[in-house]
């Protein structure tokens, strides 16, 4: 990657690769994760919650990581799942398959396999006249023959616990790298007869590693067009999918419509029948009601809107709660940050924003309240309901008529 963070901390839409791993694996049922660390174990223990790290002392191979595992398992005679952490793009559908295959059968392992056009840097599947899986070869390894083999190793497995701990001990890092490879263990469990099964993906997606920025781009790309088509097939109109980016962790209500060049991030809610964008940027901790319009180049950060409020043009609300039925002017600000804290705005139902209006936060709009044109209303110098202000600072025109 040419870079000081670890690999698999690197983020794909907000989230580090290793966690977009760890979401599959969960949703897979698995209960008990074990992530083994080398390179930047540190950063990785702090980034990565949910499982158990242990930590590989030299980096000798994938072998040799999962034995740095071996004693979280001196007890255990059930199965073991084991993936790499820079593959963020199996499904858990995929996972559950492989884990069922396995199951099924009783094999003391199950590889995931696909099927490429150009299987370069990939380990190769060689099968006998039989199609029974005899060995896994590494590409520093394979030779003239293996070469043109187009079935790879994915790098996914389920095994027997016993049967893979049995034959790690027996693997050497007789070869090029010096390595001890885990994918050696296929052959040593041939040849004491045991059952070797495969799962063949489908989806030449799911099998991409990332090595690299370009690997990085790629992933990042597979993953935003799943989330779009998800929403898509629920009833969300995306108008130009190729400039609209959605962070996992966002739900999107039906007959909303997405206009282009709009970026949703995570933690946000979007009610039914809303229009979005276009130019767009809603960031985390976002609440927004039914019947809600967030126009061209307006930025939402930590705010609720409620139902039937509009958010036209060039706007940023940061630290805001805003009611029912609003109007809020083109250009208008909350001023959320005295250079220590965030503080709150309010706006309550029916209230109306004049352009260009700056609201100094701790401050509340009264309900019906009219801020004019260009107003700056103070820090606590709250709006009463159904008054007017204008002016800079703001000061009351007009006070609520009462009937």
């Amino acid at each position: 990657m040419i870079s000081d963070v670890p690999k698999v901390l690197h983020e794909i839409l907000g989230k580090p690769i290793i966690c977009h791993m760890l979401d599959s694996v969960k949703k897979a049922g698995v209960k008990k994760v074990i992530t083994v660390a080398g390179y930047g174990s540190k950063a990785l223990r702090e980034s990565v919650f949910g499982t158990k790290i242990v930590i590989q002392k030299e980096l000798l191979g994938s072998g040799d990581a999962v034995m740095a595992a071996k004693k979280e398992f001196l007890k255990y005679a059930g199965d073991i799942l084991i993936l790499c952490g820079d593959t963020p793009l199996i499904p858990h559908k995929v996972i559950e398959e492989l884990i069922n295959k396995h199951k099924s059968t009783g094999a003391s392992a199950t590889l995931m396999t696909a099927h490429v056009m150009d299987p370069t840097s990939y380990g190769r599947i060689v099968r006998d006249d039989g199609g029974r899986i005899v060995k896994i070869v590494e590409e520093v390894e394979a030779r003239l023959y293996e070469e043109v083999i187009n079935e790879i190793n994915v790098g996914t497995y389920c095994f027997r616990a016993r049967d893979l701990f049995d034959a790690l001990s027996s693997i050497t890092p007789d070869n090029k790298k010096k390595e001890y490879f885990l994918t050696d263990v296929v052959s040593i469990m041939r040849k004491k007869g045991k059952l070797i099964e495969s799962v063949l993906a489908k989806d030449p997606d799911c099998i991409v590693g990332v090595n690299n920025r370009v690997d990085l781009a790629k992933a990042t790309k597979a993953i935003k067009t799943r989330i779009l088509e998800n929403f898509m097939l629920n009833g969300v109109t995306i108008e130009d999918p190729s400039s609209t980016t959605i962070y996992p962790r966002v739900r999107i209500g039906r007959d909303t419509i997405i206009h282009p060049n709009t970026l949703i991030e995570s933690d946000v809610e979007i009610g039914d029948n809303c229009r979005i964008g276009p130019f767009t940027r809603i960031r985390p901790n976002v609440r927004i009601g039914d019947n809600v319009e967030v126009g061209n180049f307006v930025e939402l950060v930590r705010a609720y809107i409620k139902n039937n409020t509009r958010v036209k043009h060039h706007t940023y609300l940061g630290d805001a709660l805003v009611g029912a039925n609003v109007n809020i002017g083109a250009g208008t600000i909350t001023a959320n940050y005295d250079g220590k804290n965030k503080n709150r705005t309010v706006i309550e139902d029916g209230a109306f924003i004049g352009v260009g209006s700056i609201l100094i936060a701790p401050v509340r709009i009264g309900k019906n309240a009219v801020v004019g044109a260009g107003c700056v209303v103070p820090k606590g110098r709250n709006v009463p309901k159904g008054a007017t202000v204008v002016g800079v600072p703001a000061r009351i025109f007009k006070r609520e008529v009462k009937r």
